[in-house]
């Protein structure tokens, strides 16, 4: 009967309530790049149309469609027949031209000492020294017309205007052909670099000036990343040449262009692409776990702090943003904080709790008296 009394007593007295554990983690600045993840398409770096310069028939194709050309290479010949012939009859206006500048000249200069003795009149002489001026002017028209007949003959060597590749070919051997006509003969693109126009919205670059404009947050490197049509990442990163003055008024959008290295021909002009930029860089931001971050009825987000004496005190934060396994808190928690992640369950505001380093191993718990007994 004794024993059964000091059992009962033992079990009648009141339990001492285990101080909770609570994991922790202590908040930090740290330099935060913003990412925004924006539409755009591929556009050739440089595009040329191949357009005939004299008219004529096409006598041969110099080239495969959709090789690589490069700048000066000849890919169509028009027939050259006319040009020769004109090219021909230049010179030979010229040779004449220049002969009749000689004899004028020739009589010009015989005139002279005549007139000053008055053997001839001096009308005579006038007259002889200005056919001898007009042979002379003669002489530079029909010099500049056999340089004309001679571009014209070059022009019937149609070159590729620049190195690229070059597209199908709208005509063929044989095709009539003129200098004037709309429709191009081919089309050559360079695709290394390659252009990438990003859509970025107004009102988007609107809110990027204004947090530029404040303290704490300054522009990013131009570094850009790709993701193509089929969800893979595109491996070589690009950069942002400029971004256009002036929005669309169709789209209400702003046209960033980015250039990227394309070495292998993997992007192709027109293809959809998902471009990832940091456009700025917030200094000292706070990363907050997101486990230590919890939204109450009204979508408010709070967090759970050590305050003095060890107890926990509820906040109530600005957690915008996402970055990767964390948020981004602008208002609420600052640097050297003692944020709350694990063990939330258990702990109430202003409870007494036991902060421990987040991913530590619990506490072991002391037998139960009961259990002392038994062993003994």
């Amino acid at each position: 009967m004794l024993a059964a009394a000091c059992a009962k007593t033992e079990d009648d007295k009141p339990k001492t309530p285990r101080t909770p554990e609570a994991g922790v983690v202590t908040l930090a600045t740290e330099a935060v790049p913003l990412f925004v993840e924006l539409p755009g398409r591929t556009a050739a770096f440089e595009t040329s149309e191949v357009r005939p310069q004299v008219s004529g028939i096409i006598t041969a194709r110099n080239f495969t469609e959709g090789s690589l050309v490069t700048k000066g290479q000849t890919l169509y010949r028009i027939d050259p027949s006319l040009y020769e012939a004109s090219a021909a009859q230049a010179r030979a206006n010229l040779a004449s031209a220049e002969a009749a500048r000689v004899s004028a000249q020739a009589l010009a200069e015989r005139y002279k000492p005549l007139a000053a003795i008055e053997a001839v009149s001096k009308q005579d002489y006038t007259n002889a020294v200005a056919s001898a001026q007009q042979a002379a002017a003669a002489v530079a028209q029909n010099r500049a017309a056999v340089q004309t007949s001679s571009i014209n003959l070059r022009f019937t060597k149609v070159p590729a205007p620049i190195s690229g590749r070059i597209g199908r070919s709208l005509f063929t051997t044989g095709a009539l052909v003129t200098s004037g006509q709309t429709e191009p003969l081919a089309t050559i693109q360079r695709l290394d670099p390659i252009f990438v126009d990003i859509q970025q919205s107004s009102a988007d670059l609107l809110a990027l000036r204004r947090a530029l404009a404040k303290d704490g947050v300054t522009p990013s490197s131009a570094a850009v990343r790709l993701q193509l049509e089929d969800g893979s990442d595109y491996g070589a990163a690009g950069r942002v040449q400029f971004a256009e003055a002036v929005v669309d008024a169709s789209t209400g959008t702003v046209t960033l262009r980015a250039s990227f290295p394309n070495r292998s021909g993997l992007l192709l002009p027109g293809m959809y692409v998902r471009a990832r930029l940091s456009q700025a860089t917030v200094q000292s931001a706070i990363l907050a776990p997101q486990t230590g971050i919890s939204r109450d009825a009204r979508g408010a987000a709070t967090a759970m702090v050590i305050g003095p004496d060890n107890k926990a005190v509820l906040r109530t934060v600005v957690a915008d943003r996402s970055i990767g396994d964390r948020w981004l808190v602008t208002a609420g928690l600052k640097a050297g904080d003692r944020l709350i992640v694990e063990g939330l369950s258990n702990i109430k505001p202003g409870q007494v709790v036991r902060p421990v380093p987040a991913g530590s191993k619990p506490r072991a718990r002391p037998p139960a008296a009961g259990d002392a007994a038994a062993k003994s």
